[in-house]
């Protein structure tokens, strides 16, 4: 595999010296000797040729491809904001030892008011924690996979993943449990 660096000169104006930028590289690894040229982008942009994808072999050349990808990009965003929740809600599924705990508290007037705390556990070598870790590696191998989509600065792909993040939001955290401790007192 060969690696050629296309190279082009700058002038610096208040020296007038020539400097050499390199501006991508080539990959030669088509048999033929030639290749793509591919660009390292550092600000956002709106294309869909020559988009390099999370791997060097999965390259989107069309409108077509890049609606494709797209769709899978908002997909997987949706996937990651659902894996929270699902991870969320198996979590208070599986907790086991659960004990309760009653103080005195006073009341008002002298009189003395009980109040109960709830104690949870979870036991650390558990099928349900073992499921828990093993949805928690997906969950960042799939964040990991979002936030570099993100940073290859196509807009099209970044407009996926914050779309496909709201929109799973909306879909998977509208039933999330409140938590509210009933015995807790406004002063």
């Amino acid at each position: 595999m060969s690696h050629d660096h296309h190279t082009m000169t700058t002038s610096d104006p208040h020296t007038g010296h020539h400097h050499p930028t390199t501006t991508g590289h080539q990959h030669g690894g088509d048999g033929g000797g030639g290749g793509n040229m591919h660009m390292m982008h550092m600000v956002f942009y709106f294309g869909y040729e020559n988009v390099e994808l999370l791997f060097s072999g999965l390259v989107i050349n069309s409108p077509g491809e890049m609606a494709g990808a797209f769709v899978a990009v908002f997909l997987l965003a949706m996937l990651y904001e659902g894996l929270k929740i699902a991870r969320e809600s198996l979590l208070r599924k599986s907790q086991v030892s659960i004990r309760y705990n009653s103080m005195p508290v006073p009341g008002p007037n002298g009189t003395t008011l009980m109040e109960t705390h709830k104690t949870v556990g979870q036991q650390m070598i558990s099928l349900p924690h073992l499921f828990q870790t093993f949805l928690h590696v997906i969950q960042v191998v799939v964040s990991y996979f979002l936030m570099l989509i993100f940073m290859s600065y196509n807009a099209y792909l970044c407009i996926a993943v914050a779309a496909g993040a709201g929109t799973g939001y909306f879909f998977f955290s509208w039933k999330k449990a409140v938590v509210v401790d009933i015995t807790e007192h406004c002063h």
